[in-house]
């Protein structure tokens, strides 16, 4: 236990001016007058000597120097605090009582009470309190504590501890307001509690600094409340007084002026104790423990200066106070910054305040805007709401560049930011707007209030040129701006009337503003998991403003539709304007017309587009459209068979003409096949076609292209994808079980004469068909893998396909010549269309896109795991664009087969191996980028296997097994005196020697020996060294072990995390299985190592091992060198990082990254920031990145996280490793 140091806790206050406030503090003596003498002076707590108190004659009731009722009653406040009870004034005035009767003992029982409530089970005995000074009191208590427990009532959890807190700063603004008009100017009794309070504040122990600060701040809070009581008494006598002596003589009553004067008198010495007082804590608590070393203390100190300045402004709100609050603003605990911001929002707020906040807003103004990209996003939120305080207070004190600033923000993924930049954003953008007079008629339209607004909304985001969603604007501001928002008679007539010279390009943004709006009406933002559901109330509103939107636009929406016909952007964001309808309001609102004028409508849009986009959401439309549970649905299923019969219909026309044409078609021809199929396949995505057999006529265009090779691409991907949809329906037909056996056979054949299909035309020269054939190949392989049978669908196991090796070969060689490529090889493929940064971003996506889907196939060992090695030997050197997708397949491939996963690694570093000799030679130097490149590859590698040896022993151990055959596979040409020509590949081989067990090292080495002759075992010239290192690796056992201990340690000790000790039953599966690890090769049934063999193992001269700098007795590593008591380094305001995604390497991708025993130093440092995780606020450029939480976004190409749910493991005992 810490003792506390001597302590300066017995206060006097000195006697002459100083006795007030401080300069510094602005509690200047207005009349220039000395301090009453004597008054404020804090005593110690106890008695003069001598000095007889009321109880003084009881002495003989006291045990032990200590009173016996004390007990009891210092146990009854205690309790009473602890179970939070609401008879706090009565307990509170029997304590006055107690103190009137005998305020030693019931100052005893006060001081014991703090005691207490600090957690320590010392008692302050009565002779302790009259003959010892308050540090040595201190000090006692501070040996009393419990060293087993660091908790304290103010830390515990529980129930019967949730309401301590509260319960403590209630008794303590109880006993003060009790004590307000007598007992705190006795001088006896707030010297004893403040003196006390002082010193505990001072202490080393946690428990007595923390709960005195919080003693002394709600006893600084209730002397405030007094002063400012006495201040209003004073002025008010004040006013009295003058008013009296303004009287005429013969009116004038001297015997009240007397009265007054005396009155007055009295305040001014009350308020002279009070300011001493306040003055003592002030300087004794606050001043000290606002730099505390804890962040709950100083949010303590913090919090409570707040509601000070705010109580009492006069007094405590001036550049000497606020100048706390704003150093702590750089405080590097979050909690800490919060109450600042939080604090300043209270002063702010009032108006009135401003004129006093002047110089301190001039001051830490850039610092209040910079924490708007604070990494904890509560403190970026109170930030942003604390500026829009300031922008009401005036609109003078923020830049255009401070706004700017936070208007960026209403794009954060993070939602409440987001709505706070949209508050501030709203109250900038309309603060001089103009009330409507209630008296005059509202103006409609155009003309109307809510038009002007809505128009410098969508100003605002055609000018922005940070993003360019919509979404999250309109998500933003619909908070503070919903019935802007939600003003749909002036967003129709905005969008029917004429636009305005200078508005051309209003009615584009406002239509994307009304459909967000109308999907934000239907369903509207949820707060988050664990939230409260909506309402009566909110369902209600939600239900009236549904309703309101679709009487509306059930009746605009044809005219809108017919006015923007022709543009396709337009007109695919008000076709999704029916998703969010009420459909019943057609039939009860008696509105059938519009229901035939929009089908129309629609059906013409259909004919005069063929933009994808376009025809889908024509597509998704009639979906809507089309439910059976309204009574509409017949009507619009009539609309959309007709529309359907004729697009078959005209497409097989067109079909059979352009086939007879042979291999000269005509480009008209070509242009009305490609529309109409087009039109087909946008509808198929959403409707089942299967009543018009799409598949014989498409499989015959697509068999065609192949005979021919002229198809044009466009013709061939929309058949492609069309006769996908066509597999996909007919395979949801049959999984309803109903079906016959005849379509189970059919599907079968159309499945498997698809697949050859695509497999045929991924021999394509054009790399757009090439791509859409491996996309659908993959997707259909993984839904007719051996998965389809699972939860009980074992009734289309027929339908179960596994591709052929020639398949398999092809996918591979398609990803290797596709995706591992440079960007400018990218950019000659697609005939320089890439010259922009977005069209490389956009090609970069589809490659990503490309390598998901085979890594996919993979992951649910759809082909052969082994297959990976040619992706996963690409890791390093394409990290940037797919790391995150090859470190997912390397991690799920471990879960799957450790064993499998283990070889199908070596292999990779195998096949790179065997390219650099066949580049360089086999005389290549080691030091070589090649060679240095492999290594590091297996380093990265080896770091995946984590700390847990026992689980990856098998692994690990084939690893090697396969790593040694390999090097010892090629012997050399020049004879046996010379190396193996594959003899370095032991060197790369050597970054794994970390992960064995220190007794199959033992076992790994005889297996190494048995390819060893005795010659080579002699050999010391600089070609063997690879076989030297190797074998030291694994000779070195627990010495290696502890070398890497210390060597992680050294390095890295700050990111290793706890993990619960191995239970002893596995330390006993470890020894026995000591000498006998035999594990068999894939291959062959074959024992590759067993004791008979190992017996037989030839003798060899031991080789000399490596030196080594690291020092590798484990005697010498001390506990308080250990990596698990290294402290965290903190990171404090990191720039805002825009290109944040998957910073980290392979190190933290299912185990730490630390225990990697042969890494060279000169990457641990590197690794280290690799792997770091920087704490910044995402604002989301792409907008389908990050902010899937805000808004029904496309997922990503590839979400590693969505198919990773293993949690790491770690080992807390450095024992567990040796």
């Amino acid at each position: 236990m810490i003792a506390a140091p001597e302590l300066q806790t017995d206060f006097h206050y000195p006697q002459d001016t100083d006795t007030r406030f401080s300069s510094d503090t602005d509690f200047d003596d207005p009349d220039g007058r000395s301090a009453v003498q004597g008054k404020g002076k804090v005593k110690k707590g106890k008695k003069a000597p001598g000095e007889k108190g009321k109880g003084a004659g009881k002495g003989a009731g006291r045990l032990n120097g200590h009173h016996q009722e004390n007990g009891m009653e210092n146990v009854m406040l205690f309790e009473v605090v602890k179970l939070g009870k609401s008879a706090m004034q009565s307990v509170v005035d029997d304590w006055i009582e107690s103190y009137k009767h005998d305020r030693d003992t019931a100052l005893l029982d006060l001081i014991n009470f703090f005691i207490q409530c600090s957690g320590c089970k010392g008692v302050v005995s009565g002779e302790m309190f009259r003959h010892m000074q308050n540090s040595e009191i201190i000090r006692k208590m501070t040996e009393e504590f419990d060293e087993d427990s660091g908790d304290y009532p103010l830390t515990m959890a529980g129930p019967q501890w949730k309401k301590f807190k509260s319960s403590f700063c209630e008794f303590i603004g109880v006993l003060v307001r009790q004590c307000q008009y007598s007992i705190i100017y006795d001088e006896y009794m707030m010297d004893t509690v403040i003196s006390l309070l002082t010193g505990l504040s001072d202490s080393q122990v946690r428990a007595f600094r923390h709960t005195s600060t919080l003693a002394a701040m709600k006893l600084m809070t209730a002397l405030v409340n007094v002063a400012l009581n006495l201040s209003i008494n004073m002025d008010n006598t004040q006013r009295q007084y003058e008013a009296e002596r303004n009287k005429m003589i013969g009116k004038r009553a001297n015997d009240r002026l007397e009265l007054l004067l005396q009155k007055r008198k009295e305040l001014q010495e009350n308020q002279d104790e009070i300011e001493n007082m306040m003055n003592a804590i002030f300087k004794g608590v606050f001043v000290h423990r606002y730099r505390d070393a804890i962040a709950e203390i100083r949010a303590i100190c913090i919090e409570e200066i707040g509601v000070w300045m705010k109580m009492y402004s006069d007094a405590f709100l001036n550049d000497s106070y606020l100048k706390y609050v704003g150093w702590t603003l750089h405080d590097k605990q979050g909690e800490v910054r919060l109450k600042c911001l939080t604090a300043l929002q209270g002063l702010y707020y009032n108006r009135e305040l401003n004129a006093k906040l002047e110089l301190f807003t001039s001051r830490f103004k850039d610092r209040i805007v910079s924490m708007t990209l604070d990494k904890e996003y509560d403190v970026a939120v109170q930030a942003i709401k604390l500026l829009t305080l300031v922008l009401h207070s005036s609109d003078e004190v923020l830049t255009a560049e401070d706004c700017e600033s936070v208007y960026h923000l209403v794009y954060s993924a993070h939602r409440p930011v987001a709505v706070a930049a949209g508050e501030f954003l709203f109250k900038k953008l309309f603060s001089h707007r103009d009330i409507e007079d209630d008296s005059m008629p509202k103006r409609r339209g155009r003309q109307s209030l809510n038009a002007n607004l809505i128009k410098t909304t969508v100003f605002f985001f055609l000018e922005s040129e940070l993003h360019e969603h919509a979404a999250y604007l309109v998500d933003s501001m619909w908070d503070c701006a919903s019935e802007l928002l939600k003003d749909w008679e002036c967003m129709i007539s905005l969008l029917l009337d004429e636009p305005l010279p200078g508005e051309e390009g209003l009615t584009s943004a406002v239509i994307k503003h009304l459909r967000i709006a109308a999907a934000l009406c239907e369903a509207p933002w949820s707060p988050g998991p664990g939230s409260a559901v909506l309402t009566a109330k909110e369902k209600k509103t939600q239900l009236d403003d549904r309703t309101r939107m679709t009487e509306l636009f059930a009746v605009a929406l044809p005219p809108l539709l017919a006015k923007y016909s022709v543009d396709a952007e337009k007109v695919t964001n008000l076709l999704q304007l029916p998703q969010f309808f009420d459909l019943e309001i057609y039939t009860t609102g008696r509105l059938e017309k519009h229901l035939e004028s929009l089908l129309r409508q629609i059906r013409e849009i259909v004919e005069k587009h063929t933009d994808t986009d376009v025809l889908e959401a024509c597509s998704k439309t009639y979906h809507a459209l089309c439910s059976e549970e309204f009574t509409i649905f017949n009507r619009v299923d009539i609309a959309r068979s007709q529309l359907l019969d004729e697009l078959v219909d005209k497409f097989n026309r067109l079909l059979e003409d352009f086939l007879q044409e042979g291999e000269d078609p005509d480009e008209d021809d070509a242009y009305q096949v490609l529309s109409t199929l087009k039109r087909i396949t946008a509808f198929h995505n959403a409707h089942d076609l299967s009543k018009w057999d799409l598949f014989t006529s498409n499989y015959k265009l697509l068999n065609t292209g192949i005979e021919n090779g002229d198809m044009p691409e466009q013709i061939v991907i929309h058949a492609l994808q069309c006769t996908h949809y066509v597999i996909l329906w007919h395979l949801a037909k049959v999984s309803e079980g109903s079906c016959k056996k005849e379509d189970m056979v059919t599907l079968r054949k159309q499945m498997r004469a698809f697949c050859l299909m695509c497999q045929r035309y991924l021999a394509s020269v054009n790399t757009a068909v090439k791509e859409q054939a491996f996309t659908i190949l993959c997707d259909l392989l993984m839904i007719f893998s051996h998965q389809i049978i699972s939860g009980g669908r074992e009734i289309l196991e027929p339908l179960v396909y596994t591709p052929e090796a020639s398949l398999q070969s092809e996918l591979l060689s398609f990803i290797l010549d596709h995706v591992f490529i440079d960007q400018d090889e990218d950019n000659n493929s697609t005939d320089g269309q890439q010259d922009d940064e977005a069209g490389k971003i956009e090609a970069l996506h589809k490659r990503r896109n490309l390598l998901a889907a085979y890594c996919k196939l993979i992951i649910y060992n759809v082909v052969e795991m082994n297959t990976g090695a040619d992706i996963f030997k690409q890791y390093m050197r394409y990290y940037n664009d797919y790391g995150d997708i090859i470190k997912e397949t390397m991690s799920k491939t471990r879960q799957i087969d450790k064993i499998q996963c283990a070889k199908t690694l070596i292999l990779s570093l195998q096949q790179l191996f065997n390219e650099m000799l066949s580049d360089l030679g086999p005389g290549f130097d080691r030091s070589s980028s090649a060679f240095c490149g492999i290594k590091e590859l297996a380093r990265r590698f080896s770091l995946t296997f984590g700390l847990d040896q026992l689980k990856t022993r098998e692994a690990i151990a084939m690893l090697h097994k396969d790593g040694i055959e390999f090097a010892f596979k090629e012997p050399n040409p020049q004879g046996e005196g010379y190396p193996p020509l594959n003899l370095a590949f032991l060197d790369i081989l050597s970054e794994f020697s970390s992960k064995l067990m220190r007794q199959d090292k033992r076992t790994v080495h005889m297996y190494l020996e048995r390819f060893m002759t005795f010659q080579m075992a002699l050999q010391r010239e600089d070609c063997w060294l690879p076989l030297i290192s190797y074998r030291n690796s694994l000779q070195a056992g627990g010495d290696d072990d502890t070398m890497s201990v210390v060597s992680g340690i050294s390095s890295r000790g700050s990111t290793i995390r706890n993990k619960k000790p191995k239970p002893v039953t596995g330390k006993r599966k470890l020894s026995e299985g000591t000498t006998s690890l035999t594990i068999e090769s894939s291959s062959s049934s074959e024992v590759w190592l067993n004791r008979d063999q190992s017996m037989q193992t030839p003798v060899m001269m031991p080789s000399p091992h490596l030196t080594s700098t690291v020092m590798r007795d484990t005697k010498r590593l001390r506990p308080e060198d250990s990596y698990m008591g290294t402290p965290q380094p903190h990171h404090h305001q990191t720039p805002l990082d825009y290109n944040r995604r998957g910073s980290g390497l392979m190190e933290d991708d299912e185990e730490p990254i630390v225990e990697d025993v042969m890494m060279s130093s000169e990457g641990r440092i590197e690794d280290l920031n690799e792997g770091m995780d920087f704490d910044t606020m995402d604002i989301d450029l792409p907008a389908s990145k990050n902010r899937r939480e805000r808004s029904e976004l496309k997922p990503d190409f590839f979400d590693p996280a969505s198919i990773m749910d293993e949690k790491p493991i770690f080992l807390c005992n450095i024992g567990l490793i040796l």
